[in-house]
């Protein structure tokens, strides 16, 4: 009788550790997003197909914002030198452009060199119009992107995505305040050990 007890006390408590699994991201989303061709900060083709196969961060920027581009551009070098201190690969960082009639590429890269970016794996993105961010941005992302007629400053969301193998979100986070670094770490080695 005790050993049967024994064996039901184990079971519970290999069904409890396998309920909290590491392998979990609380609220976790599944949302494609459309498949997209647009131009690097050197001028080159990224396409969606080419980050198949890497877990990849996205968020929007612009060069010429006022207010919340350099703290989030500075928060997203500080996750990528983090991932690259814990020996962290196959991660790549995209930056869409907001404003991409002002951004072009060697605009973009002026930019992103004063925060000492790694380029190896980080694409500041434009090459299209107005409208077509602000519609990929809507439909794919769930965030604004708008451009008021006869303003330089652009209105857009301030998250982080984190995106899966496939190109589907599985998280978004603050991009401008209290970070959560480690709680995208975690969530960027769950999602590469799928």
């Amino acid at each position: 009788m005790r050993r049967q007890q024994l064996f039901i006390m184990l079971g519970i408590v290999l069904l409890t550790l396998s309920a909290c699994s590491s392998n979990e991201i609380p609220n976790e989303q599944d949302r494609d997003i459309e498949d997209f061709s647009f131009t690097t900060q050197e001028g080159k083709k990224l396409e969606k197909s080419d980050l198949k196969g890497k877990v990849w961060v996205a968020d929007f920027i612009f060069t010429s914002c006022e207010t919340v581009c350099f703290p989030m551009t500075s928060n997203m070098v500080k996750l990528q030198k983090m991932l690259k201190d814990e020996g962290i690969k196959d991660v790549e960082f995209v930056s869409f452009s907001v404003d991409p009639e002002v951004d072009k590429p060697d605009v973009l890269k002026k930019y992103a060199d004063q925060f000492d970016v790694d380029y190896s794996n980080w694409h500041f993105l434009t090459g299209y119009q107005q409208d077509e961010i602000i519609q990929f941005a809507k439909t794919g992302f769930g965030t604004l992107a708008v451009k008021p007629k006869g303003e330089d400053q652009v209105i857009h969301g301030t998250s982080f995505y984190l995106l899966n193998q496939e190109g589907k979100i599985v998280q978004e986070y603050t991009g401008l305040e209290d970070i959560p670094f480690e709680d995208i770490i975690e969530h960027i080695k769950i999602v590469q050990s799928r």
